[in-house]
């Protein structure tokens, strides 16, 4: 280290460069840098000081600070690891979120200029340096050494009132922030609480944002239109205790176990546009951390499907058996190396977590009468469109939460539920068929036989005496053709008559099917056997109708 308290990079510049000094592309990726580092240094508390109107950025911590050698060979030198002598902890027994050393270059790089003042306690001076990356970039263009270069001296004007009552840690004052700050700060907040602050699991480690803790109540938006969650291997989350479990539409809690150490929760909101935070772009997704630290957002890209399900799902998966020995993070450490076999057997195991969850979504929306999963083949594709028709009817008949008789009503609905999606399906096969019928008819001129002939009349004054008694006027039918007036069994006689030479006619197939077809249409609740019964015999009755229209 120079004797007069100049810093130098232990590094060569041009190889500085080549490494990447713009290798972190967002501003959340330098925040997320600088809350890693305060919690690597054993800091109860990290500071962050937002000015969108300045450009600038402070970050200020009371971890162990650095003295003069350990600012000049461990952060100056680039490629220095916390773990060089084999720890994977803190002095708190907190484990390492860096891992390389060259985190920092999202630090050093982010901004025109950086002032960095650190100290260890109040028994020693500050130490520091300015890296004025516009000088940087000149002494890499004059291919200078290290010692060629060395950082500015520190204007601590700028530092003092962030030097106040700092006993010990570091100091970091980022000048004309690169690109500007785009976010506004609520959102940085939000996303702060959302990858930071409930991923690190230590009481004593707390999170400001222009002097305000980041704490819980910042994910109120996302907690509160919380309808399921999954916790996986037993995850003790703050996030999940004190807040989802309490979500005023939480309807189940369900455990999950996995064959593999990984550990985490699950979610899933009411609506997708519900895992949108309020005023950004930002969408929240299932994320995986490693140590605490973002590793893969949306982790579930890598194990893609078109399950609609994924659209209603947050959460945090933690495995911290990525980080041993092997250095399986990509070189912008912003991901995983993606043939990783480590890494492909993770993704192995929660593609199997998932697709239990995704069980588990489905059946349980239909169990409370919403929209669930039309990928799944366990329920029919006519069965549950059926069913989305019930519950969009049937929510129009919800009474406000603090009615009387809600609890009530919502039980008669869901009781409902099953056979209201039997009968709506059974009556639409009805409505398609006979009409399909009467157009076959009309194309094919056959004539009214003297029986159709008569129930036409009967229905006909029938429909008069009741339109009278109602005092209606206007016209019932579409249509004032008579075949309107005939149901399956009248019109199967016209086209398909009972013949004891054939073996299956649709007549006899509509004789057996009018009791029951009469029942649904009065919205009678069929028995089981019924429901056996009629499915059997409509299956009969659609092959026929096909036969007939394919002109066989």
């Amino acid at each position: 280290m120079p004797n007069d308290n100049r810093f130098t990079f232990e590094i060569s510049l041009s190889v500085l460069n080549h490494l990447g000094r713009n290798l972190y592309r967002s501003f959340m990726t330098v925040l997320g840098e600088a809350i890693s580092n305060a919690w690597d240094a054993d800091a109860e508390n990290v500071w962050i000081y937002i000015d969108r109107g300045k450009n600038s950025l402070i970050v200020k911590d009371d971890g162990d600070g650095m003295n003069a050698d350990d600012f000049q060979n461990k952060f100056l030198k680039i490629g220095y690891s916390k773990r060089k002598d084999g720890s994977t902890s803190t002095k708190r027994q907190r484990p390492y979120i860096g891992r390389k050393g060259i985190g920092k270059l999202a630090l050093l790089s982010c901004a025109k200029k950086i002032s960095v003042l650190t100290r260890r306690s109040t028994s020693v001076e500050y130490v520091g340096g300015v890296i004025d990356n516009s000088g940087l970039n000149e002494a890499i263009k004059n291919d200078l050494t290290p010692d060629e270069y060395q950082l500015g001296k520190v204007n601590e004007t700028l530092f003092k009132q962030y030097k106040e009552s700092h006993e010990h840690g570091t100091i970091i004052y980022f000048e004309d922030v690169n690109e500007g700050i785009k976010n506004t700060v609520d959102y940085l907040k939000k996303l702060i609480a959302l990858y930071f602050r409930f991923s690190l699991l230590d009481n004593s480690f707390n999170i400001h944002v222009n002097d305000e803790e980041i704490t819980l109540a910042h994910l109120d938006d996302l907690v509160n239109n919380t309808q399921f969650v999954w916790i996986i291997n037993d995850l003790n989350d703050p996030l999940v205790s004190e807040k989802i479990s309490k979500s005023p539409v939480l309807y189940e809690t369900i455990l999950r176990k996995a064959k593999k150490p990984i550990r985490g929760f699950i979610a899933s909101v009411v609506v997708p546009s519900q895992l949108k935070i309020r005023a950004t772009e930002e969408k929240v997704s299932v994320d995986l951390f490693v140590n605490g630290r973002l590793r893969e957002k949306d982790i579930l890209k890598h194990i893609p499907s078109t399950r609609v399900v994924e659209s209603y799902l947050y959460g945090q998966i933690h495995f911290d058996d990525l980080d041993d020995k092997t250095d399986r993070f990509s070189s912008s450490r912003e991901g995983i190396v993606a043939d990783d076999p480590k890494y492909k057997e993770f993704l192995d195991d929660l593609k199997k977590i998932i697709a239990g969850v995704m069980e588990d979504w489905d059946r349980l929306r239909n169990k409370i009468n919403q929209d669930g999963d039309p990928d799944n083949p366990r329920i029919s594709r006519k069965e549950r469109k059926a069913r989305e028709l019930f519950n969009v009817v049937s929510d129009e008949y919800s009474l406000p939460p603090k009615a009387e008789n809600r609890g009530k009503v919502d039980q008669w609905v869901n009781e409902l539920a099953d056979d209201a999606q039997f009968n709506f399906s059974s009556y639409a096969e009805c409505f398609i068929s006979e009409n399909l019928i009467r157009k076959y008819i009309e194309e094919k001129g056959i004539a009214l036989s003297p029986e159709a002939t008569k129930e036409i009349a009967e229905k006909k004054n029938k429909e008069n005496t009741n339109k009278d008694f109602g005092n209606i006027s206007i016209d019932l039918r579409r249509s004032s053709n008579d075949l309107s007036y005939l149901s399956m069994d009248y019109l199967a006689n016209l086209v398909d008559k009972d013949d004891p030479i054939k073996k299956a006619s649709l007549s006899r197939d509509a004789r057996e099917y009018k009791p029951m077809r009469d029942a649904l249409a009065h919205t009678a609740l069929l028995t089981d056997m019924a429901k056996s019964k009629l499915t059997t015999v409509y299956e009969n009755i659609k092959g026929r109708v096909k036969t007939l229209l394919s002109g066989k």
